[in-house]
């Protein structure tokens, strides 16, 4: 039997966003628990090219990000691990959020980039993440990169493989 897992999301795998489909490859099991905010304070940064959402491992700098908590089997964490190139991009950690509909504190598995290069820290911070939001930063889907340019090298002090 799979087991379940609380996944609190903050960038392109919410609702209405550009890899929320990530939830229903393979079939997996997902629900969404909650819309929710970090009990921490963190960096929520848009960065590289492609304009893709960072969350920096930095507690206590930025702002308590908001987002979606979920709920999901050991399928769709599989994926995310994948989409999320966990361990080798983003390491995944459980903190604590504040559920928004019961103000319920719960332990969470969140996406965090770590290595990363100190100037990232002086860029906007955003308390909430949309594609459509009035930064004007679209999202570039990965089915339009190109081959070339390796984003990870924008954000981490060293790439690992």
């Amino acid at each position: 039997m799979s087991r379940l897992h609380k996944v609190f999301v903050y960038g392109t795998l919410k609702k209405g966003e550009p890899n929320h489909n990530w939830f229903e490859k393979d079939s997996g099991y997902y629900k969404l628990i909650s819309e929710a905010k970090t009990v921490e304070k963190y960096p929520l940064i848009i960065g590289t090219k492609y304009n893709i959402p960072f969350l920096l491992h930095s507690p206590g700098n930025g702002t308590n990000v908001r987002g979606e908590v979920y709920e999901v089997d050991d399928k769709v964490f599989a994926n995310l691990d994948t989409l999320e190139d966990h361990p080798n991009f983003y390491i995944r950690e459980e903190r604590d959020v504040q559920l928004l509909n019961s103000n319920e504190k719960v332990k969470t598995w969140i996406y965090f980039i770590k290595d990363f290069k100190e100037e990232l820290l002086n860029k906007t911070t955003y308390e909430s993440y949309s594609n459509a939001g009035s930064h004007g930063l679209k999202y570039v889907e990965r089915y339009l990169r190109g081959d070339t340019y390796d984003h990870k090298l924008d954000i981490l002090k060293t790439v690992k493989s």
